[in-house]
């Protein structure tokens, strides 16, 4: 995300209106759009990274500017195309103050926001625009992780108030930023339920999704939070026998609601991508064989395309008619980990094959710009679903077996957010004591 060096971050206390109009003394935001040739050399302060590549002639990026005056008028980019005609929206996979940044790429034509523990404990980590609000809060008698949880909310707040028009706009079918519950609580099914709704309570959105993994604990939760009128992003799906699962409890949860209009309740499922190539594509090269190695970097996007058949399906027959009867909206299939881990592969390999009506593409700052830059669209989700099932039965017969590869890859994944989440608590302690705020 691009920084505005001097945009002062302001209190906790004050209000997201304040927070998000600028002082008369202020700079004022402005958005430009340069060529990367132009812009590379004054990058080095922008987390919008610009990568040297040959193959990239040309490309546009983001740029805020903190200087008075007008601004350059925004051009549409292929993000405006992504979701006008082909009803996929584009979402960012990150966030971080001041929440402004946004706007920018709202005007690129990005819809939506996601956020874990891991971009948190990033962006709080290594900020000090934090530092003013956790000085109150602990001086206030807050202990390190009701602190945690204030810093985020304020956040996740300020980027609901970007975003309101968006879903204002779609009838609440867009727009949204999702919050995720502790990962502390990834086995405990009435402690996610708790939390999903405290944080439902406290960042008080009518756009915020509470995030909530699909981990075998907490797919009753999904139903019982749902059936609660609680929207909600469904993450860690790795597997398709867990994704309907998901499903199943998101229909659930709406037939338990009792309400008579349905409308305000939505969900997305975030079906993670990337990572499946980086555990499978170890496993072919181990088997070695000519016909494994061909089957490298393929089996993501062949499991996403049966993921999405399974959606159309899914969503379809009586019983989905009579949801709908009552203003019910289908759970969108979200893409998630977009991000390319094998250079060797094209930057866009987990956006690009992946573009339908009513899904979501949320995608980090390398794949949101490698998108921007040389990305086309046209819908590709479903334009070869036969060659998907032939690479999910090939990689079967090599004894490649889906169910531990997604329970590999979940494991992992609630592993890896619980560690972010305690490497920032212990940064906040470290930063309290430093302060000499409290003592040890």
């Amino acid at each position: 995300m691009a920084t505005i060096s001097r945009l002062s971050t302001p209190s906790h206390a004050a209000s997201v209106s304040s927070t998000l109009k600028p002082r008369s003394a202020q700079p004022k935001i402005l958005i430009g759009f340069y060529r990367s040739s132009d812009f590379n050399a004054k990058v080095s302060s922008s987390k919008l990274a610009v990568r040297s590549n040959p193959a990239l002639r040309g490309p546009l990026v983001v740029k805020c500017s903190n200087v008075d005056g007008n601004g350059t008028p925004v051009k549409r980019t292929v993000l405006h195309d992504l979701y006008e005609k082909e009803g996929q929206s584009p979402w960012y996979d990150n966030l971080c103050r001041p929440v402004t940044d946004l706007l920018p790429l709202i005007a690129s034509g990005v819809r939506g926001v996601t956020s874990n523990p891991a971009i948190f404990q990033k962006a709080i980590s290594s900020s000090n625009a934090y530092n003013d609000q956790f000085r109150e809060l602990v001086q206030s008698g807050k202990d390190i992780e009701a602190a945690y949880w204030e810093l985020v909310v304020k956040d996740i707040q300020d980027a609901c108030k970007l975003f309101e028009p968006i879903y204002d706009q779609t009838n609440a079918a867009d727009g949204y930023v999702s919050v995720e519950v502790s990962p502390r609580l990834a086995d405990e099914t009435k402690g996610t339920v708790d939390a999903a709704k405290w944080l439902h309570k406290v960042v008080d959105r009518r756009n915020v999704y509470i995030k909530i993994p699909a981990t075998a604990a907490c797919v009753p939760s999904i139903k019982d939070v749902i059936s609660l009128g609680i929207s909600v992003n469904v993450t860690l799906i790795f597997s398709l026998s867990r994704y309907e699962a998901v499903i199943d409890a998101y229909l659930d949860g709406l037939e338990a609601s009792g309400l008579n209009d349905l409308s305000k309740v939505t969900s997305v499922a975030s079906f993670f991508v990337s990572r499946v190539d980086t555990l499978i594509d170890k496993k072919l090269e181990k088997i070695g064989t000519p016909e494994a190695l061909d089957l490298r970097g393929k089996a993501a996007v062949a499991q996403a395309a049966l993921a999405y058949k399974l959606y159309q399906k899914k969503f379809s027959g009586p019983r989905w008619e009579a949801l709908v009867k009552k203003g019910a909206k289908k759970q969108r299939l979200l893409w998630a980990s977009t991000s390319v881990k094998n250079p060797a592969y094209s930057d866009t390999l987990y956006v690009a094959p992946l573009i339908g009506p009513d899904t979501v593409s949320t995608m980090p700052d390398q794949a949101l710009q490698a998108f921007i830059d040389h990305g086309s669209v046209s819908r590709t989700i479903d334009s070869n679903v036969s060659e998907a099932e032939g690479v999910y039965s090939a990689l079967e017969k090599l004894g490649i077996d889906w169910s531990d590869v997604g329970t590999q890859l979940e494991l992992e994944g609630v592993d890896s957010f619980k560690k972010s989440f305690d490497s920032l608590l212990d940064t906040l302690q470290e930063k309290a004591n430093s302060l000499k705020i409290v003592s040890l």
